[in-house]
């Protein structure tokens, strides 16, 4: 295996075992707040005891993709399990944003009619679960601009750190003043948080799965780029997807001059074409694959695409 192979195991292996604690800090503030909602019967606590469940089962998920993303690649799956990073983060972000349209809705009934809420139980689990969610925090915070899967699971701990701090605010403007709408103020608050930042990460996720060009790269630009190499005459059938975050996939024909076939330089030619799409732009090409083809070839083509 290579390095880069030695390396990205590494990497995969690391970013496991920070789920995996994230993982089980959830499990454990879940569990306070389900004790906490039975002993209070505090509306809020069994509304954000739902909302822990759901981004436990989040991060569960996010946790078995990243043990599938490190399994080897297969003569029936050539890229392993890659495509699993995306799907675990497509399907948290989806119930990230449901969770967030349903926080909005339901702080808007709370404010036409706010339910009784102890503060002093409402305080305590609330601060029970913005220190656990901070430790959570802690531990993914390094890597979540790794790969969509970690910057999915960053956002639920990031999720729940801020609805515990709406409990914590709501359960002392209650204390202090009686209003108990403030815990739908809070709630309505976070919703608007989740939203946007949810919606965008879905937005990339479904153009990776949809094999879109990658963010940041301009498909004319690398086209024109590989006009620039030495005897390269036209540049057809070029594709650039994403398997997962990490591992951008390029594919193009290339008409060369057919001396290049002639004098042995071709594989000189496939060389300077990858270090071209390797080196040259902000997002890194090292899977490509290039079909070197003479001007006549053109007749022996299908329908070629741009």
């Amino acid at each position: 295996m290579t390095d880069h192979g030695h390396a990205h195991d590494h990497a995969a292996e690391t970013h496991g075992t920070r789920l995996a604690i994230a993982f089980s800090i959830t499990c454990v503030i879940l569990g306070a707040e389900i004790v906490g909602a039975a002993v209070t019967g505090s509306l809020a606590l069994i509304v954000d005891a739902g909302h822990m469940l759901t981004d436990a089962g989040g991060l569960g998920l996010a946790l078995l993709a990243a043990r599938l993303s490190a399994r080897p690649a297969t003569n029936r799956r050539t890229y392993g399990f890659a495509r699993a990073e995306v799907l675990s983060a497509t399907a948290q972000a989806a119930v990230l944003l449901a969770v967030g349209l349903f926080v909005v809705v339901e702080g808007i009934q709370r404010l036409i009619a706010p339910p009784a809420i102890a503060p002093g139980p409402l305080l305590v689990f609330g601060i029970i679960a913005l220190f656990g969610n901070v430790a959570s925090i802690a531990v993914l915070a390094s890597g979540r601009s790794a790969n969509f899967n970690l910057r999915a699971a960053f956002l639920e701990v990031v999720n729940d750190a801020l609805g515990a701090v709406a409990v914590i605010i709501a359960a002392i403007v209650i204390a202090l003043t009686g209003w108990t709408r403030a815990d739908a103020v809070a709630a309505i608050l976070i919703g608007a948080l989740i939203v946007p930042r949810t919606v965008t990460l879905l937005r990339e996720t479904v153009e990776v799965l949809l094999e879109s060009v990658p963010r940041g790269l301009d498909l004319e630009a690398v086209r024109m780029h590989l006009l620039e190499v030495p005897h390269v005459r036209t540049v057809h059938d070029l594709h650039v997807t994403q398997v997962s975050s990490a591992l951008p996939v390029l594919t193009a024909h290339i008409v060369v001059e057919d001396e290049c076939f002639r004098d042995g330089h071709a594989p000189e030619m496939l060389d300077a074409l990858q270090a071209c799409v390797a080196d040259h732009f902000k997002v890194q090409v090292e899977h490509s694959t290039f079909q070197l083809e003479p001007a006549a070839h053109a007749q022996h083509e299908g329908d070629v695409h741009p």
